[in-house]
């Protein structure tokens, strides 16, 4: 079992009440099956639209993220997953997936500290 990184981006943008209610419910609903199955490390949070960015030695801080709508990371969850295989196979359940979102996933790097 290894630990997983899902990062949300793209997705509908301002959806109308009735459209936000139902999303939620199906966000809720997938992570409760990731629950019951003991995939779900943490479920993570959105993210804001706005943001800084920090570049280079000289640590040059501007404005951002800026990026169409379409490439940016809207949220991130951890999972735990036999493999990389199998993490792709849990976000395929994923509801952003029905409104033209991704899912990258991404295998955390165990590192000894």
């Amino acid at each position: 079992m290894g630990e997983f990184l899902y990062l949300y981006r793209g997705g509908q943008r301002n959806p109308s009440p009735e459209q936000s209610q139902q999303i939620m419910q199906k966000w809720l609903a997938w992570m409760k099956e990731l629950t019951v199955s003991g995939n779900l490390k943490d479920p993570g949070q959105p993210l804001e639209f706005e943001g800084k960015v920090v570049k280079g030695k000289g640590g040059t801080v501007t404005d951002g993220p800026f990026a169409e709508a379409k490439d940016l990371v809207g949220g991130f969850t951890l999972v735990v997953a036999d493999d990389l295989a199998h993490a792709a196979k849990l976000a395929g359940g994923c509801p952003i997936l029905e409104v033209d979102g991704s899912v990258e996933v991404r295998p955390v790097m165990k590192m000894d500290m």
